[in-house]
């Protein structure tokens, strides 16, 4: 097992990594159980609040061990246990966060009685605060400033500008806003219509997401792991971006479905999705509204019935909805 590359090794994440050599790994990604009940194959995402910290606080030590001395990783995670995480990142295994990033999506979770969910927290972390990968001359990762587009500044660095803050109700009606490099991303969720939708896993991540990740942190030709493989996303970036990989999942049939999606891709194959989420939907002015649909007699479209399951009968015992496992 120490020697596998560019494989998903089926069974427990921790075991698995304990097997690996000490600082093999260039870039760790994981989106793991979000412990609000979703329904997994072979995981129970349920448990009492301690023995889930518990759970995490033994497979984030395997990472810690298993990245290089100047390794990445990346957590992604929900807002009931993000504060937590990042204590227990920073104080408990000595990681350092470089950035704490806020993905924002549309087709959010619907809540009715708070505010819609439509974001998930990024927790960009390194070991040595001096020694880590980030590719700031990416064109995949800078962006053009203002000086350049708007004031046309010969001052302006022409390799574009760093990221900054931003809040703002609606990306479509903001272009300037949510640009790649700001630590606000807006890009949408991978939902059922979206042709990137894979359908067997019930929450996939945007293959855009971990190319922003990979292409930052890692290089061609570096490891990059993913303990939670989920629907491969993490991989098949990896392997589209020419980076090695390794995955570990718990389920038979996820990991069998995620070792489908790697053999039908190639090295060097574009991400499926936008790479530039603004200028794929319309924005509010120029959107198509309900009534004008009608007027022109194309009929609403309708939903298809959904089949009820057990879940229908017994109300959620929590109001979030798990929205990111890869």
């Amino acid at each position: 097992m120490e020697d596998a590359l560019n494989t998903i090794i089926r069974g427990d994440c921790i075991a698995g990594m304990n097997a690996r050599p000490e600082g093999s790994v260039d870039l760790a990604f994981a989106d793991p159980p979000f412990n609000i009940g979703y329904e997994y194959d072979q995981y129970e995402d349920d448990l009492n609040d301690d023995d889930y910290l518990r759970w995490a606080d033994q497979w984030l030590g395997e990472i810690v061990r298993v990245l290089k001395d100047d390794g990445t990783f990346w957590l992604a995670i929900g807002d009931e246990f993000a504060a937590e995480f990042k204590v227990l990142m920073q104080r408990q295994h000595g990681l350092i966060c470089r950035s704490w990033v806020i993905w924002y999506y549309t087709f959010g979770v619907n809540c009715k009685r708070k505010f819609s969910r439509s974001h998930a927290h990024l927790f960009h972390m390194v070991k040595d605060e001096e020694r880590f990968t980030f590719n700031l001359d990416d064109p995949a990762v800078r962006v053009p400033s203002a000086r350049q587009l708007v004031y046309g500044d010969r001052r302006a660095n022409p390799k574009g500008r760093l990221p900054d803050d931003t809040w703002i109700l609606r990306p479509q009606d903001a272009p300037d806003s949510f640009q790649p490099t700001e630590d606000t991303w807006y890009i949408p969720r991978v939902n059922g219509t979206f042709a990137e939708r894979k359908g067997w896993h019930g929450c996939q991540m945007p293959e855009q997401i971990l190319g922003r990740i990979i292409r930052a942190c890692s290089n061609p030709g570096d490891l990059v792991l993913d303990p939670f493989t989920g629907s491969g996303t993490t991989l098949a970036v990896a392997k589209k971006l020419e980076r090695d990989y390794l995955g570990f999942e718990l389920s038979e049939q996820y990991a069998a479905r995620a070792e489908e999606r790697l053999a039908s891709i190639e090295q060097g194959q574009p991400l499926d999705g936008s790479a530039d989420p603004l200028r794929s939907v319309p924005d509010t002015k120029n959107g198509r509204k309900l009534d004008d649909k009608l007027a022109a007699g194309t009929p609403a479209r309708k939903r298809p019935p959904r089949k009820k399951s057990a879940a229908d009968a017994t109300p959620p015992k929590k109001e979030a909805n798990r929205t990111l496992f890869d």
